[in-house]
């Protein structure tokens, strides 16, 4: 790669308790033995030594850009002077940090330059020299007014990889429309599906859903990019669109008789969108049950007490059942609503199926096996106070990733990134007194 990842990972250099940038102090690191992602990790990530500029706000890029940073990329965050609108949604203890951007921008530096003066382009474009990666999330459209195209930033940094993620192609007629994550659930069919199953109107799935999915296609492009960078030597542009990505990603399943020229029926996975596939009450909670092949079906007719339907041609096979999968759920669902949780867990406890009793998200850092892994950890943010995360999941025998750095405040490393840039002194001075903080 193009760094020294000694320049460009302090925190490596230093302790891993230090007093200020957003630098670590664990207090509940987890159980021994110790588990891959946590602080203080002595091996460097499998992106040691990258550099990524990070131009991208609210969640999908941000989210992106995290797992990189994860995987042991410098990711130096370029905020306006206004900086990430995902700032401010709470709860949080200060009115700039809240909860969100708190888990979406850890293993971050953060510096402020207003990319619209020639003093704050120029920072950029010079950074940019330095750097392997620039992921944006602004419109191509704007990033040309600010002559910050891929022609732009290839003319200094020919082997930098261009990666934007926005909502929409640029081959057609929305081009140029914003984007956010509702909209692209209501016109990927998402929100369509889950009306559909619930048998109401067009509903959000309650998670920033395409978001999430389009970020993590963000850090696939991103690491074959520069796979393919160190083969042939050069940097290239990537554009990621969250249309397509999520069209591609929900007609993966729903294509249904679509998937055929003529068409064989209707669009949708029926097992998947079926009413009855939810999780099933019982008397005093709610049961998850998937009998999913033939030797399943029949364990779960047994714990149930109905062997009399062993034989029932509707769903003595994978293939009948998959023909009558709505009234399969809706046996299962009859069934389940006999008994209490108690009462299922014993009667599934020694058989061989998938199940599980449904966990509210209160609940989730009492998991037994979440806690044996080490799944949730506690740190000392050093403005926000204590503050909870969880453990990268990935588990890496040589490369591991880690959490170096929770989440900056805005502009908090300005004035070090100007610095190991080369910066002359004047110029620092210029530039943060243009994003209004104070000089020393």
């Amino acid at each position: 790669m193009q760094h020294d990842p000694g320049r460009h990972d302090p925190v490596r250099q230093g302790s891993s308790r230090r007093a200020a940038g957003g630098d670590l102090n664990p207090l509940a690191p987890g159980p021994e033995p110790q588990h891959i992602g946590r602080c203080g990790e002595e091996k460097p990530g499998a992106l040691a030594g990258v550099r990524v500029l990070d131009l991208t706000t609210v969640i999908m890029g941000p989210y992106a850009t995290q797992i990189l940073g994860d995987y042991g990329a410098d990711v130096i965050k370029v905020e306006s002077p206004e900086g990430d609108i995902m700032r401010f949604p709470g709860p949080g203890r200060s009115p700039d940090m809240g909860h969100v951007f708190l888990h979406v921008n850890r293993n971050k530096r953060s510096i402020v330059l207003d990319l619209k003066s020639d003093p704050g382009r120029s920072a950029f474009l010079d950074l940019a020299r330095q750097s392997d990666v620039l992921v944006y999330n602004i419109r191509p459209q704007a990033m040309q007014r600010l002559r910050l195209g891929y022609a732009d930033l290839r003319a200094v940094n020919p082997r930098i990889i261009y990666a934007g993620c926005f909502g929409f192609g640029q081959d057609g007629p929305y081009a140029a429309r914003a984007a956010y994550d509702d909209l692209i659930q209501a016109m990927s069919g998402a929100a369509d599906l889950l009306g559909r199953h619930q048998l109401g109107p067009p509903r959000f799935v309650p998670i920033n859903f395409c978001d999430r999915v389009s970020g993590l296609h963000m850090v696939n492009v991103v690491l074959a990019a520069l796979f393919a960078r160190e083969r042939l030597g050069q940097g290239q542009s990537i554009e990621l669109p969250m249309f397509e990505t999520m069209t591609a990603f929900v007609l993966g399943e729903h294509y249904g008789g679509d998937s055929f020229v003529p068409s064989l029926g209707e669009m949708g996975y029926a097992r998947i969108v079926s009413p009855h596939r939810r999780p099933h009450p019982t008397r005093d909670g709610y049961l998850c049950v998937l009998p999913y092949n033939d030797r399943q079906w029949q364990a779960f007719l047994r714990a149930a007490d109905r062997e009399d339907l062993l034989e029932d041609p509707r769903f003595v096979t994978q293939s009948a059942r998959a023909a009558h999968v709505s009234a399969m759920y809706a046996l299962i669902g009859e069934e389940v609503a006999r008994h209490d949780n108690a009462e299922w867990q014993r009667r599934l406890a020694h058989a061989d199926l998938p199940w599980t009793l449904v966990i509210r998200l209160e609940d989730l850092a009492a998991d037994p096996h979440l806690k044996a892994v080490g799944m949730f950890q506690e740190f000392e943010h050093p403005t926000e106070g204590r503050i909870r995360e969880t453990r990268i999941s990935a588990q890496w025998s040589e490369t591991p990733g880690s959490i170096r750095r929770l989440a900056p405040r805005k502009g908090e490393h300005s004035r070090e990134v100007f610095e190991e840039a080369g910066f002359a002194p004047e110029r620092i001075a210029l530039l943060l007194e243009a994003q209004g903080q104070s000089i020393p």
